[in-house]
């Protein structure tokens, strides 16, 4: 049976195994990590997914901010997410992330940002079109970042540079 429960401290090393699998040791490289650095994951946000009292999922979100020389909103990151190899195509990422999407709907998040693929994401709300006027402090490809409002209207008319919430600029 599958079960959701919040990431603990003894879950570390089985959730960087995952996401070690599933995107490779050269993850923390991407420009996505770079939003993430010196900064904790939102603790209410942070799950794993556990199979018959395994863990082979985990899921966080990040505090991020967009700027723009008008206004600052704040957003959160979604992601990393990881299923462990052996789970994949059965659902249990979709579940996961429908899971913690709507405990930040609850926790009053209103916007979410992430970086991956359209036709995967939009099968939990994720947008391209709510991401254009967006962008990213480094490299990427912008067909991929995606965007969802957890509050009707989030995104209309937000516009600028995804940032850490530790940067100055």
């Amino acid at each position: 049976m599958f079960r959701i429960s919040s990431y603990e401290q003894n879950n570390i090393q089985v959730t960087t195994n995952l996401l070690d699998q599933a995107f490779g040791p050269d993850r923390l490289q991407k420009t996505v990590y770079r939003l993430r650095e010196g900064v904790a994951p939102v603790g209410e946000l942070s799950f794993v997914g556990c199979y018959e009292g395994e863990q082979m999922a985990s899921l966080q979100f990040w505090p991020v901010l967009i700027k723009n020389d008008e206004t600052t909103y704040d957003a959160i990151l979604l992601g990393p997410i990881a299923v462990a190899e052996d789970f994949r195509g059965q659902g249990y990422g979709l579940q996961l992330m429908a899971y913690g999407l709507d405990k930040a709907k609850a926790l009053g998040y209103s916007r979410v940002i992430l970086v991956g693929d359209e036709v995967y994401y939009q099968k939990v709300g994720f947008a391209r079109a709510l991401a254009r006027n967006l962008k990213m402090p480094g490299p990427v490809d912008y067909d991929r970042l995606l965007a969802q409002e957890l509050v009707s209207g989030a995104m209309d008319n937000v516009k600028g540079m995804i940032s850490n919430i530790n940067s100055s600029h």
